[in-house]
């Protein structure tokens, strides 16, 4: 049986890592992509042949093309890629936002997630493959002021798009959209967020959907009462 290939974008911590584990736990190997290499041979090193760290800036088109294609050449195929990179703005609103944080934020959470669609594409047309990206619950509500609420926007948006250009060769697409997840994506510990394996589990259960059906959307919210 031909072992399922994933690329993960944002793979050194949080979500990512969650997802890593949580894939080559149900039988895929994974790509590791992230700018932190130590982080990401760490976490390959726990995970043993199934994983390759991927070094890279998610906004760099030529390192995640190199990561596509040594991706690629290792495991013979591609059948999904989750792009999942994103960070938050340095200051909430607009009118007090930072330009420098928004820039930078928009060089991940938009110009890194396009640059992840458009460079696996054509891999995963060969194996009528499966596209996810990390939406938010950000995406489905207004916060004022909030421009990293508007990436998220795009991101739900963009991903209904896509979804049907995939659909002419038989892909998949899906938007993975959380409430908060304790992540160091906060500077303080969230004690009733999601936590990273709950994301990554409503992740693998979209990739393990057959064929026929595609998952739109994974809209995961905490319950923390019921814990």
């Amino acid at each position: 049986m031909t072992t399922k290939t994933l690329l993960l974008t944002g793979a050194s911590s949080g979500i990512g890592a969650a997802t890593a584990r949580a894939a080559v736990e149900a039988g895929w190997a994974v790509g590791l992509f992230a700018r932190s290499a130590d982080k990401l041979q760490t976490l390959a090193d726990e995970l043993g042949d199934a994983a390759l760290p991927l070094p890279g800036d998610v906004a760099d088109p030529e390192a995640q093309a190199g990561a596509v294609a040594a991706l690629v050449a290792r495991f013979g195929r591609l059948d999904a890629a989750f792009a999942n990179a994103g960070i938050g703005a340095g200051a909430p609103g607009t009118e007090g936002g930072d330009l420098d944080s928004w820039r930078q934020m928009l060089d991940v959470n938009l110009w890194g997630a396009l640059v992840t669609a458009r460079t696996t594409l054509p891999e995963l047309r060969k194996t009528r493959g499966h596209f996810l990206v990390t939406g938010s619950r950000a995406g489905r509500s207004v916060i004022k002021g909030s421009v990293y609420g508007a990436t998220k926007w795009f991101i739900h948006g963009w991903a209904a798009n896509l979804l049907e250009e995939m659909r002419e060769w038989g892909g998949r697409c899906t938007v993975v959209a959380p409430g908060m997840v304790d992540t160091e994506f906060f500077d303080e510990k969230k004690p009733k967020a999601l936590r990273p394996e709950d994301v990554a589990r409503g992740v693998v259960w979209a990739l393990q959907q057959p064929a026929s059906v595609n998952v739109g959307e994974v809209y995961l919210m905490p319950n923390p009462e019921a814990g």
